[in-house]
């Protein structure tokens, strides 16, 4: 009986050990799982607010071509929307209303007639928001609707960019993660550092490049 007990209380115990063995490496894995996962989220968290240039080096060329008095007029909308967009990182009220009405100025100069067929369609689908965008700016003297504005001129001048080029001058094609309350919201710039306009010095740098035109 003392032999079968003794082998009885054997085998209980490697059958404990076992369990026990089994039970610890379940937890184990669970473990580093729940950290890589951590790691992961925090890679990625990291590269979703990271600030600095991450695009291509080389820039995208035009998706249709058209007459190149046509781009250097376009051009000269975009050198207009990079003051206005400077004005907007300065958070200068006053200037941010000054800059759009050049902005405005330089959009009249546009001539639709150089653009013919789809083309001229997609301008005046482009141009419509634009100018209603430009507008919104001169008559607000809040900073934040005039902000808001200001993204929805950007989104559809990069698609006027996009489309037709500057005729070879680059333009570049930023995002802020964390603008609107983590809405995002992009912009366009005439270099690849970071000046954000959404936020001014409050987050300066906070944003990075997306797309690089021309």
């Amino acid at each position: 009986m003392n032999t079968i007990k003794i082998k009885s209380m054997f085998y209980s115990l490697l059958v404990s050990a076992a369990a026990f063995t089994l039970l610890a490496n379940c937890s184990g894995n669970k473990k580093d799982d729940n950290h890589a996962g951590h790691e992961e989220g925090a890679v990625k968290d990291s590269a979703e607010y990271a600030s600095g240039p991450t695009a291509a080096a080389e820039a995208s060329e035009p998706q249709v071509q058209v007459d190149a008095s046509f781009q250097n007029q376009l051009a000269s909308v975009f050198i207009s929307y990079v003051e206005l967009k400077d004005a907007f990182v300065a958070s200068d009220v006053s200037n941010v209303k000054d800059e759009a009405k050049k902005t405005g100025e330089a959009l009249a100069k546009v001539d639709m007639k150089l653009v013919s067929g789809a083309a001229h369609n997609d301008w005046m689908n482009y141009l419509s928001p634009i100018q209603s965008a430009l507008k919104e700016i001169q008559s607000s003297s809040d900073i934040e609707t005039q902000r808001k504005a200001f993204s929805n001129l950007s989104d559809n001048l990069y698609k006027s960019i996009k489309a037709f080029g500057l005729g070879g001058k680059e333009a570049f094609y930023e995002f802020c993660p964390m603008a609107f309350n983590n809405e995002g919201a992009y912009w366009l710039s005439d270099q690849a550092q970071i000046k954000n306009p959404y936020f001014g010095d409050k987050m300066l740098t906070c944003g990075s490049v997306k797309e690089k035109l021309k």
